[in-house]
């Protein structure tokens, strides 16, 4: 075999080790990204999910302040009843 033989074949064997490990290295990033990616969306997921149930937790919050208002009303209206009731009693 001539030298320029040997030569050309190891530098063809050299460009395919490059494409080789290019391509390596490519699929690598790609999964690489793909696993980030996956993580990005479970955190999306997880962020959805702490804020409906800071939704629910005012909501509750509300439904409470709501009923102790109402209670609160009838309260007021009981004494205006009462106060009423005092009222006509005098006259």
């Amino acid at each position: 075999m001539s030298t320029l033989a040997v030569v050309a074949i190891v530098v063809v064997a050299l460009i395919v080790i490059a494409i080789l490990v290019s391509a390596a290295r490519k699929k690598n990033r790609r999964r690489e990204f793909g696993q980030v990616q996956t993580e990005a969306q479970h955190d999306d997921v997880r962020h959805h999910r702490e804020r409906a149930d800071e939704r629910r937790t005012e909501a509750a919050i509300a439904e409470e302040k709501a009923k102790r208002a109402q209670v609160e009303a009838d309260l007021d209206e009981e004494r205006a009843r009462r106060r009423e009731e005092e009222l006509s009693d005098r006259n």
